[in-house]
């Protein structure tokens, strides 16, 4: 599925994340980036971007990667999620990066880094899985 692909099918299927201004930028094998465009809600006290906000652009960047591969697949589901921060987010729009480690028939373990503000250093580095329905 080409990046316009998935976003259609996440706005589909989820219309709460498609008002949100998640956009699917790149996907191809083995890689997907999703951008969350800046909004001042996203901060947290001390002018950094927030956990939730890191954490939902991990795990678009995950589903988005899952969907690229997989196809129309809205059942797959988060099955594990680790999530390290490691820098504070600064403010800006937030870019996550996912890189496929294994796609099994029930499972799949991905990777995520995620930036902010147009600044190449990671402000969180991610692992996790998602189920896949069983056929």
């Amino acid at each position: 599925m080409t990046a316009e692909q998935v976003q259609m099918l996440i706005r589909g299927g989820l219309p709460a994340v498609g008002k949100s201004g998640f956009e699917v930028e790149e996907v191809r094998p083995g890689y997907a980036r999703i951008r969350i465009p800046y909004h001042e809600k996203m901060l947290r006290p001390g002018n950094v971007i927030s956990g939730p906000t890191l954490f939902s652009a991990a795990d678009s960047a995950m589903y988005a990667l899952v969907l690229s591969h997989v196809g129309p697949e809205l059942m797959a589901v988060t099955a594990n999620f680790n999530m390290n921060f490691l820098n504070k987010g600064r403010p800006g729009d937030v870019t996550a990066e996912a890189r496929l480690l294994k796609l099994g028939r029930r499972l799949v373990v991905m990777e995520v880094t995620i930036t902010t503000g147009g600044d190449p250093t990671p402000v969180a580095h991610v692992t996790g899985s998602y189920a896949l329905p069983v056929k």
